[in-house]
């Protein structure tokens, strides 16, 4: 069993980093294989809408997110780490994102575990952290919970250390997550995934 990390920010070891480690070092503890790649510092441009993903389940564009991809399909689990800039998530993230979710469109993601981490000075969270669940709700991924809000606050790696309450969401989270990760793995083999419905795409405009 195996999840991926990805650290959206530019900073390597930065708030975003202290906060996926501290998930990182319970995901180990719980027997679980992780992998950190940092997203944030790379040159990624956002999606053309060229649908030649489609064809090629893959991106056209080829860059780190098709170095990514195969990573994210053959995972357990992904928590996205991103710093709040504007009450939003990087733009960098994003771009990456909407790119890996669109080139994976034609795999099945369904019963993969996905949460998010959001590091802010200050406000910004809550909004941020909404951003990046609805990538996972739209692909048949459960949400991993905390006991709060994932989101550690500072203007620093240092300061984020020093958030205790924040540090123990993250410990929560990865706890929450070795444990649903292993139930599902556990359900797949006694039940199987639930029965999927051939998806309807309705148009809004006659």
């Amino acid at each position: 069993m195996n999840v991926l990390l990805i650290n959206g920010s530019p900073h390597a070891k930065g708030c975003t980093y202290t906060a996926l480690h501290e998930v990182e070092t319970v995901l180990n503890q719980e027997g679980i294989d992780t992998e950190i790649v940092h997203v944030g510092n790379k040159d990624i441009r956002g999606c053309i809408a060229c649908f030649q993903c489609v064809k090629q389940h893959k991106c056209v564009i080829d860059d780190f997110v098709n170095e990514v991809t195969p990573k994210f399909r053959a995972c357990d689990g992904i928590v996205v780490g991103s710093p709040v800039y504007f009450a939003s998530a990087n733009g960098t993230l994003i771009s990456f994102l909407d790119r890996l979710f669109a080139g994976s469109a034609f795999y099945d993601l369904s019963m993969k575990v996905g949460a998010s981490v959001v590091s802010a000075r200050r406000g910004g969270c809550s909004a941020t952290f909404d951003e990046l669940n609805k990538y996972f709700t739209m692909r048949n991924m459960p949400v991993v919970s905390s006991q709060y809000w994932n989101q550690v606050h500072g203007h620093s790696a240092e300061d984020v250390k020093k958030d205790e309450e924040g540090l123990q969401i993250m410990r929560t989270l990865g706890r929450n997550m070795a444990f649903l990760i292993k139930s599902i793995d556990l359900g797949k083999k006694e039940f199987g995934l639930p029965e999927k419905e051939e998806p309807i795409r309705t148009n809004f405009i006659r």
